[in-house]
């Protein structure tokens, strides 16, 4: 999976936080709105974003003349890829995934064991201790 550029973060962010994934998605200029700080050009936006759907990152639709834009993926499911992309990347798998799991927070490793005991068929709920309160193990994975 490429890595994502700053420009590109900030554009997937929109996406990711204000497009509900049951939604038609938005246009170029509505993500311009959104980067309104950043003062870009309709026509930078509109680059980055045909570039994102060429990387396989957003889906897009047309709509007129225009496209609409949506994440192809959640944030979650990207950041795993990442991980797992990370681990990829030489020497022991095994020794990686111990040195992550030694240095997650009591909480995260409490997420991590719900996750794995979900997987596993030991229980079909995963326990979100920062919510407080249980998810579907599908829902937690938003694969």
């Amino acid at each position: 999976m490429t890595r994502l550029g700053d420009l590109e973060r900030a554009v997937m962010d929109v996406l990711w936080d204000s497009v509900p994934a049951t939604s038609d998605g938005v246009t170029v200029r509505e993500v311009a709105d959104a980067l309104d700080g950043r003062e870009l050009a309709y026509t930078t936006v509109m680059t980055v974003l045909d570039r994102l759907a060429g990387k396989g990152m957003v889906q897009r639709e047309r709509e007129g003349r225009a496209w609409r834009y949506r994440a192809a993926a959640s944030r979650e499911a990207h950041i795993a890829q990442l991980m797992l992309d990370a681990l990829d990347l030489g020497g022991s798998r095994d020794a990686a995934l111990v040195r992550f799991a030694r240095s997650v927070t009591g909480t995260e490793a409490d997420v991590l064991r719900a996750a794995l005991g979900a997987e596993a068929g030991l229980t079909d709920r995963v326990e979100d201790p920062r919510a407080g309160r249980a998810r579907l193990a599908d829902e937690a994975t938003d694969r």
